[in-house]
């Protein structure tokens, strides 16, 4: 099984803390730490655990984060395939409360690869079983679409719009607002569009209602959860699941990213 993502990073400080600051308020916390984070790199750190490999397309800053991001994304297990741009790596932080709900400040523009940028080897996208699509241009997406299977998140409705390629799965969210799709906001339309809503479980449709996978007995924090799901997906329908199966996988996938702090993946059974 052979995977990829298209997609961002951002070098992300997690910060745990008993609640979260009110304004105008101080609070303490006992520790923190740096990962390479973001949409793209959690979802490539997720299929590394599933597939044979995982190529994870991106752009990178020319700055220490950004070679450190590559550095810790190459020791686990993705092969990363970067343009390097002459700007600073986005960064942020991330606040974890008590009860794992987790409250994001991104610093900095988002960096996104680029189809027309030559010297990313492209042409592996046309090998691969599944790729997950969650930040790029229109071109890149359009390459994207060479594999067997697309999944995209709705984050990227412009550039969902602009493409005009038919995903094999959209995902999108109940829950926020930059994350929702409407149908008919792209066309053609998705073969399938899943809205998730957390611990309620979510709806496919076609399809309906689908159950959320239990949560793990002590649950760290939901950092990553979506991403993890979305590369559950791209991965259970690349291996050629049927939409329930698939769902059941993807929502076991989200659940797993609850188990560890920050960035965290498991090795979910396909069966």
């Amino acid at each position: 099984m052979r995977a990829a993502v298209v997609g961002h990073v951002e070098w992300i400080e997690f910060v745990p803390v008993a609640e979260m600051p009110r304004r105008g308020e101080i609070v303490h916390a006992d520790e923190s730490w740096e990962q390479a984070a973001g949409g793209g790199s959690v979802a490539a750190v997720q299929l590394a655990k599933l597939a044979d490999t995982v190529d994870f397309f991106t752009a990178l800053g020319a700055d220490e984060h950004g070679e450190q991001a590559k550095a810790e994304l190459e020791r686990r297990g993705v092969t990363v395939h970067a343009s390097v741009v002459e700007a600073s790596q986005r960064t942020g932080v991330v606040f974890l409360d008590q009860t794992g709900e987790r409250t994001i400040t991104t610093i900095g523009r988002k960096l996104h690869p680029r189809g027309h940028d030559d010297t990313l080897p492209w042409h592996e996208l046309a090998r691969c079983d599944a790729v997950y699509f969650c930040a790029g241009d229109a071109d890149a997406l359009l390459l994207a679409r060479r594999a067997r299977v697309l999944v995209a998140t709705a984050r990227e409705l412009a550039t969902l719009r602009q493409a005009s390629v038919e995903l094999d799965a959209l995902v999108s969210s109940g829950k926020d607002e930059a994350e929702r799709y409407v149908q008919g906001q792209i066309d053609p339309e998705p073969r399938l569009v899943v809205t998730t809503s957390g611990a309620l479980g979510g709806w496919a449709q076609p399809g309906g209602p689908y159950t959320a996978a239990p949560l793990p007995p002590e649950p760290a924090d939901a950092y990553g959860a979506g991403d993890c799901f979305a590369a559950g997906l791209a991965f259970a329908l690349g291996s050629g699941l049927g939409d329930p199966a698939a769902l059941d996988f993807a929502a076991r996938c989200g659940a797993g990213a609850l188990a560890g702090p920050g960035v965290h993946a498991e090795v979910v059974p396909l069966l």
